[in-house]
């Protein structure tokens, strides 16, 4: 079965608004495991606007499941994923000003600035996923960059899914093909929902893990967070 890592990020940015410690990440992540999900993510950023790098470091030690940090490898960045050695980085190439993230890597124009880094993580046993648009080329571009996995960038499909989902899946199914041609293992995030996710996972079986945040936290503020975890494995469930 496709494999649910959530993400936190909202809960920090909750806590953030008001200062202090409530909502405690560290304590949402690990009842999110308990409820169910194979893993956590989490994307800092440099102006601290939600995940702080002591929020990594406590994640690191709390959890039982995969920890995945995504970002862009600045320095600094590197440095905290060096130290912290999670299961999977995530390699986003997102502004610092970017609300989120908004676009996939160009791996072939960045070959030689993300085969260095993919180097870099591997050296401590860290497998790497690189965050792209659903292109084929840019897919096998991260297999010669030595990537593990690529996250294909959704945020397209779940804007498109409404209107049509067979046009808005095309793309992506096609960019999956080629990363199973590649031997690259395949993750998925950004705009997965409950209305949006069995039909994705459905036309792409071969998914590994999906990456969901702001739906998920979002849904659990009607359906309460253990439920919407169970919710959203059962989208995951139900794909034969």
């Amino acid at each position: 079965m496709t494999k649910l890592s959530v993400n936190v990020n909202k809960i920090a940015v909750i806590r953030n608004s008001r200062g202090g410690c409530l909502p405690d990440v560290v304590s949402a992540a690990t009842r999110i495991e308990g409820f169910g999900a194979d893993g956590i993510t989490v994307h800092p950023r440099p102006d601290g606007r939600h995940i702080r790098p002591d929020d990594v470091r406590a994640l690191k030690r709390a959890l039982r499941t995969e920890l995945n940090i995504e970002g862009n490898p600045t320095p600094e960045f590197v440095d905290l994923v060096l130290e912290v050695v999670p299961a999977q980085v995530t390699l986003v190439p997102d502004a610092p000003d970017a609300i989120t993230s908004n676009a996939g890597w160009n791996t072939v124009a960045n070959r030689d600035f993300l085969t260095d880094v993919t180097a870099r993580f591997h050296a401590c046993g860290i497998r790497v996923s690189h965050f792209v648009d659903p292109v084929p080329e840019m897919v096998a571009g991260a297999k010669a960059c030595g990537a593990d996995r690529v996250e294909l960038y959704t945020e397209a499909y779940a804007r498109e899914y409404p209107a049509g989902p067979e046009a808005a899946i095309a793309a992506y199914v096609a960019a999956a093909e080629e990363a199973r041609r590649q031997g690259l293992g395949l993750n998925a995030g950004h705009d997965l929902s409950l209305e949006n996710l069995h039909y994705f996972v459905e036309r792409i079986p071969w998914t590994d893990e999906v990456s969901i945040g702001h739906a998920l936290i979002s849904d659990a503020l009607y359906y309460g967070l253990e439920n919407t975890v169970q919710l959203y494995r059962r989208k995951l469930k139900s794909v034969k």
